[in-house]
């Protein structure tokens, strides 16, 4: 099935022009969901390079740049004089659930390992000063960037936002052992009386995708959480990017 029937090469290369990442990384994750979805089965032979460069309106370049990628990554065989072939479904072992209750926020994240890749003094977070989040800002934070690892895999990077006075008081190896909201919940002399997180799709940017080994602007889920203390302050805030392929969010409705 050509991508033609998902959508006419006018809208597919109109799309196309209006992200800022290049054009062949978006193909080539167009591509991808099309093996994904069984649109491009196992075993059968995807449209010509003259085909897809018709379909989505783009140069053959471009759409043979998308296609390296896919063989770079095992997911097609091309074969002299007859064609390209799909080898095999893109892995996705969507193991990290993004939990939404309390209890799920203060378990450690499965086996990970979190990795501590800085630590500075730090003005209140920008991402708490817009939205209507609740409580006020501290007048001064700690930023911890961590990093969490599972079998040998980066799945999530994150900032770390913790009252300076708060900071002081953190348990022994709380930075590479703990959840954010398990931090919050274990920090003397505080306690949490607001807790709130939102969850938005964005792009990995240079700097994401150099930490979790992904491409420049692939899908990632962006979670903020935010705790208040009984005062109103907002003594720990953070601001994670997990893996989009890693990443699952259930949430029960009754």
């Amino acid at each position: 099935m050509s991508i033609a029937s998902h959508a006419s090469p006018t809208a597919t290369a109109a799309a196309l022009r209006k992200s800022a990442v290049s054009r062949y990384l978006q193909l080539a994750g167009l591509f991808r969901r099309r093996i994904e979805s069984g649109d491009w089965p196992v075993g059968g032979q995807i449209p010509t390079i003259t085909e897809l460069s018709e379909d989505c309106g783009v140069a053959t370049v471009t759409v043979r740049r998308a296609l390296d990628l896919l063989a770079e990554e095992g997911l097609i065989d091309r074969f002299r004089a007859k064609g390209t072939f799909v080898r095999e479904r893109p892995p996705r072992d969507t193991w990290c659930a993004v939990r939404t209750d309390w209890s799920g926020l203060l378990l450690a994240r499965y086996t990970s390992h979190i990795e501590v890749l800085g630590d500075v003094a730090s003005p209140p977070p920008a991402v708490t000063e817009q939205g209507d989040w609740p409580g006020r800002a501290a007048q001064s934070y700690r930023r911890i960037r961590r990093r969490n690892w599972r079998d040998g895999e980066a799945f999530m990077v994150s900032d770390l936002y913790i009252d300076e006075r708060a900071y002081a008081a953190l348990p022994p190896d709380a930075l590479t052992q703990m959840t954010a909201m398990r931090i919050a919940s274990e920090l003397p002399g505080r306690q949490v009386a607001d807790a709130q997180q939102e969850l938005t799709v964005v792009g990995a940017d240079l700097t994401v995708s150099q930490e979790l080994s992904v491409r420049l602007g692939e899908p990632m889920a962006r979670v903020v959480r935010v705790a208040v203390d009984s005062d109103g302050l907002r003594f720990l805030v953070t601001d994670g990017i997990y893996r989009g392929d890693a990443a699952r969010l259930r949430v029960k409705l009754k």
